[in-house]
């Protein structure tokens, strides 16, 4: 039942979003709409030394975008791209094709939103920040130091 899926630890994430902020001059901006719903999701990031230093967002999404967008906002700081592409490919597995939640203990968190996988409309909206995000490291990606 739809009810399940917003319930406990998913609408836990999406309270706890950061507020939403941009950055004033990111290396990168990308923004994400899900044809489906609407949701989207604005995000900047800045990398140094060959990871991210600094984060900015604003999702405009329901509880599950919220969701997912609240976890990267609060835990990319740090992540290198290799990482966060290799995230994002974990996800769409976890969510599309049965496999296992992301790894790593910076992303465990993610394991909320495994039930998301039953419900292939929702896909896309919880995958819009991992859209954004690698966006943004593909525009970096001649001058990214990975």
């Amino acid at each position: 039942m739809i009810s399940e899926l917003y319930s406990g630890g998913i609408l836990d994430a999406a309270a706890a979003i950061p507020p939403a902020h941009r950055l004033p001059q990111p290396d990168a901006t990308a923004r994400k709409v899900s044809r489906i719903c609407g949701s989207e999701v604005t995000v900047d990031i800045k990398l140094e030394d060959g990871v991210v230093a600094a984060f900015g967002m604003e999702a405009k999404a329901c509880a599950l975008g919220q969701a997912s967008a609240s976890i990267v906002a609060r835990n990319i700081i740090g992540a290198a791209p290799d990482e966060f592409y290799a995230l994002r490919e974990q996800m769409r597995a976890m969510l599309k094709e049965n496999g296992a939640p992301p790894s790593g203990k910076r992303w465990t968190e993610l394991a909320l939103l495994e039930p998301i996988r039953d419900y292939p409309q929702r896909h896309a909206s919880t995958l819009l920040v991992f859209e954004a995000v690698c966006d943004c490291l593909d525009q970096l990606a001649p001058t990214a130091t990975i």
